[in-house]
């Protein structure tokens, strides 16, 4: 029976470690070579050496020592990088443990194998310096700092089973979504979710930088995870032979305190938990630990210089080259490789098998059996519309019953993110089937819908970590969504970006499982903030994900509530895919029918009949279009002043919810035709087109076509605290500055008499509002009449 706690058996937890320091170094410089049976040459060395020693060696001492701790208690456990420029620590041990083989079988576990290995490490046509998508068992890039704590816990939700050992930089752990990450354990169910065990990694500087907790007393530090909730315990030191027993001790009582706090609590049912005290390591080694320790006469090792690449040896530059050699033999690679190159077999016989090696944890792979969603039908919570736009009702409210029954349906892979808005965003209904998921004290007589176990995570103010909790929930195999404001997507739109570069990149590799995809609703949009004013006014996120390979994006525009359960069916029901859905979650009239609806999902577009005046097939004088609920509500009403005016003009009018179809082909594959556009938006009659986003995109989206003969009526940076119609006057999206700029277009002079009515409503409406606060009745008071 194997002694896990005995001196022999760290001295193999000291050779893996080793190993994977060779083989680290070995990809920052090398090209050839990799065993040094030879008299190294400049051949052998890379021409420009790309890594980043820092962290390296002191990651590679955890993860041989989770590899322990796997193998003593039987653990389900996967690791999280948090230092952005770690990309060796996963490659080097994914290949140790013969993972990276099974997922590469071109880099064998021999001395050819090893010399591809360090030779495609940051160099053309390989893989990059980080843990990136191509690499067995990350979830998370680590690029882009600050989400670690945030993808660890959204992937431990509703996985009861796995811990998420999660190394945190400690430079990373200066950014502010890492330290909103500490908050994560205040939605840890120790019943129904697993556990993340937090490595805070002090090596004490960043690229020219100390770290400001590095600098920190362990007095202080103790202090403040204490108060933050968690258990902290120290690992410190320099010497491994004294370092090597603290760390599996530390690690055997986390284990074990994590095991016990599950137990106890899973004595009782998940709604009676309590906040535990999880435990947090905090690991003081140096930075370029076992490196160089000087060069120069500066120091290397524990300081900033240790950050990248540690000494100056390229295939240029070979003056030094014996440095390198006795960094690289200083491993003593003989005890760790045999003649052939392979991993000697005690350090075979020590890595973890099958599924619990880390990088092969089908966690990180697309999720532990991972489920479609049960969804019941949407057009049970349709509306009956009748004449259009004589019924008013919340799309966000209609919506939220939908999403209501989802949750009772999928009781344990459905979760609902946001900051701090769910009630804001209208989504009261969900409420009549879950609470809040909040493990600190509920105040019964101050909080509402609160409990230990919930299927909404909306209490914490942090846009950065609802997003990365719903990130890595649909990274391992679950569904969601995040409802947020329009304009605070922007603070995450960076890390939208950096899920569809990991989403693109997944799908290149044949071995990796399709994602969920990520649904993304923005629901207190630009034409809605009239009482939060200019601050609250930016739907620029449409633009920033329209610049991503299509393939990967969707940005939908449903006008009304029939049309936004229908393009939330299709949004649940699809993969790879990030879904960016602008709605309303305020009273707004009722337009499309679920049959109407379902066509404009199914075409992303539609001609509406009833508001044309032009017979199918014909030619119209104009076309009027629209893509947003404000957008289409005042076009359909401008379309009701030109048709009393105008009867004899010729208006198609065309609703647009899957605003991407409209972009050639060339750009976007799902692009209509230049047959198809044409057909809709004519080869040269003036198209109005009033926009939820900024005018660009859409000139972007004319310029590529037949017709540039496009007037767009879209947000124009204008914005105040004011009425909510007088928000669209700002921009000239109202129904008066569309009809008049219709009738001026088409008509000229022959419409003064109307554009001059219609310059008088906004004048009315400038002093009414300024007098009452209020809209005009005008306006509050309009009603669709059949035009036909």
């Amino acid at each position: 029976m194997t002694n896990y706690d005995s001196k022999e058996y760290l001295e193999l937890v000291d050779a893996w470690w080793r190993a994977a320091n060779y083989l680290s170094v070995g990809q920052m410089y090398l090209r050839d070579n990799p065993l040094l049976k030879r008299e190294i040459s400049a051949d052998d060395v890379k021409i420009n050496p790309i890594g980043h020693w820092g962290t390296i060696s002191g990651q590679n001492f955890v993860y041989a020592h989770l590899n322990r701790v796997i193998n003593k208690y039987d653990l389900n456990m996967f690791y999280i990088e948090g230092p952005g420029h770690g990309g060796q620590v996963m490659v080097t041990n994914s290949y140790l443990d013969g993972s990276y083989t099974e997922r590469y079988p071109e880099f064998t576990q021999d001395e050819e194998g090893m010399q591809k290995f360090f030779k495609t490490f940051s160099f053309p046509g390989g893989i990059g310096s980080h843990a990136a998508p191509e690499t067995p068992g990350s979830i998370h890039e680590g690029g882009e700092l600050g989400y670690s704590l945030s993808h660890a816990t959204g992937a431990i939700l509703d996985n009861p089973d796995v811990i998420a050992a999660t190394v945190v930089g400690d430079g990373e752990a200066e950014t502010g979504p890492l330290a909103a990450g500490w908050f994560s354990n205040s939605f840890i169910n120790p019943v129904t979710d697993g556990a993340v065990l937090p490595i805070l990694y002090l090596n004490g500087a960043k690229i020219a930088n100390p770290t400001i907790l590095a600098r920190k007393s362990n007095e202080d530090l103790i202090k403040y995870f204490e108060g933050m909730g968690w258990d902290p315990m120290i690992v410190e030191g320099t010497d491994p032979a004294e370092v090597h027993p603290q760390m599996a001790e530390t690690l055997d009582k986390a284990i074990e305190k994590i095991k016990a706090i599950q137990e106890e609590a899973r004595q009782n049912p998940a709604e009676e938990a309590t906040m535990p005290a999880w435990p947090v390591i905090l690991y003081r080694t140096p930075k370029g630990w076992m490196g160089p320790k000087e060069w120069e006469g500066d120091n290397i090792e524990g300081s900033f210089r240790a950050h990248q690449v540690p000494i100056p040896v390229n295939a240029n530059n070979m003056e030094h080259v014996d440095k390198l050699v006795d960094w690289l033999q200083s491993y003593r690679p003989e005890e760790l490789f045999d003649e052939n190159g392979a991993p000697v077999e005690a350090l075979q016989n020590f890595a973890p098998k099958g599924e619990q090696r880390m990088a092969m944890n089908p966690i990180t792979n697309g999720g532990i059996d991972p489920k479609d969603l049960d969804l019941p039908n949407w057009q049970d919570y349709a509306l009956e519309i009748g004449t259009p736009g004589s019924k008013t009702a919340q799309d966000m409210i209609e919506f939220g019953g939908f999403a209501r029954d989802i949750v009772k349906q999928n009781p344990d892979n459905f979760r609902i993110f946001g900051p701090d808005e769910t009630k804001s965003n209208r989504l009261n209904k969900v409420f009549e089937a879950t609470d809040r998921q909040w493990l600190e004290p509920i105040k019964a007589e101050y909080d509402e819908f609160m409990s230990p176990s919930g299927r909404v995570i909306d209490s914490q103010l942090s846009e950065h970590q609802m997003q990365g909790f719903l990130e890595a929930y649909a990274l391992t195999g679950r569904h969601g969504f995040f409802a947020s404001y329009e304009s605070f997507f922007r603070t995450v739109d960076s890390m939208i970006t950096q899920h569809f570069k990991w989403i693109r990149k997944s799908a290149k590799h044949d071995w990796r499982k399709p994602y969920q995809s990520l649904n993304l609703i923005s629901s207190s949009t630009v034409f809605q903030q009239d009482h939060n004013g200019y601050t609250h006014q930016d739907p620029g996120l449409l633009t920033h994900i329209s610049e991503k390979h299509p393939e990967y994006m969707r940005a939908y525009l449903p006008a009304d509530t029939n049309s936004l359960l229908a393009v939330m069916d299709k949004a649940f029901r699809s993969e790879n895919l990030i879904n960016y859905i602008v709605t309303s979650k305020h009273p707004r009239p009722q337009f499309y029918s679920a049959e109407e609806a379902a066509e404009l999902v199914d075409k992303g577009y539609k001609v509406i009949d009833w508001a044309s005046t032009v017979e199918a097939g014909e030619e119209p004088d104009v076309v009027i279009a629209a893509a947003g609920t404000e957008p289409n509500f005042e076009a359909i009403a401008a379309v009701s002043y030109l048709v009393k005016a105008f009867p004899e003009l010729k208006i198609r009018f065309v609703n647009v919810v899957d605003l991407f179809v409209l972009r050639h082909p060339d750009i976007d594959p799902r692009g209509l035709t230049d047959e198809e556009f044409d057909a809709v938006f004519t080869k040269d009659k003036p198209v109005f087109f009033a926009f939820h986003s900024y005018e660009g995109l859409l000139r972007d989206i004319f310029f590529t076509r037949t017709n540039h003969n496009l007037y767009p009526h879209g947000y124009r940076e204008e914005g105040e605290i004011t009425t909510p119609f007088d928000m669209r006057v700002l921009s000239e999206l109202d129904r008066f500055h569309l009809a008049a700029h219709v009738a001026d277009v088409h008509y000229g002079d022959e419409a003064k008499d109307f554009v001059a009515e219609m310059n008088n409503w906004v004048a009315e409406h400038r002093t009414y509002v300024e007098e009452y606060g209020n809209d005009m009745p005008e306006v509050t008071e309009w009603k669709w009449e059949d035009i036909k």
